[in-house]
């Protein structure tokens, strides 16, 4: 797993408008980077709805939300559109990003095993660094969560 304040690996991905976003699009502001298995499925649409009804608190903070998974980009539309979803989603459909924030590998889901994404957070600074991971994030409560850390990032 990448450790805190480290560099957060660079990226280039498509958003749900086929455009790319780069990790450089966010240079100077803090941002959330969270990676999720799948759109529409209850976990992720759980914590997906949970940072939609938090995002105009994040929004004050300057804190932009950026959601990952291995769907695509037209999968990401639907997902966006059915639970009004106002923040940028991306799509990994070959895995690499997930791989490179290695939140990518072997999971278990009643006895079989497969590979799959480590649903994860990285709360990255305004200098580009890992400034706090979330891992193994329930869905419920994570949004939240996010928000206590992102505040004491910017000590408020």
């Amino acid at each position: 797993m990448i450790k805190e304040n480290s560099k957060a690996p660079e990226f280039e991905l498509k958003n749900l408008k086929e455009e790319i976003v780069k990790l450089t699009n966010f240079a100077g502001k803090p941002f959330i980077l969270y990676f999720y298995p799948k759109d529409d499925t209850p976990g992720c649409t759980t914590e997906a709805c949970n940072f939609r009804d938090d995002f105009s608190q994040f929004n004050e903070l300057g804190i932009e939300i950026v959601g990952v998974s291995p769907d695509s980009s037209k999968s990401h539309q639907k997902f966006a559109e059915k639970h009004h979803l106002p923040f940028t989603l991306l799509s990994d459909e070959g895995h690499k990003v997930a791989e490179k924030y290695e939140v990518w590998g072997k999971k278990k889901f009643i006895g079989k095993e497969y590979d799959g994404i480590y649903r994860t957070t990285f709360l990255i600074d305004k200098n580009g660094n890992i400034a706090k991971v979330f891992e193994g994030v329930k869905p419920a409560n994570h949004s939240q969560e996010v928000l206590s850390e992102a505040k004491k990032l910017l000590q408020l």
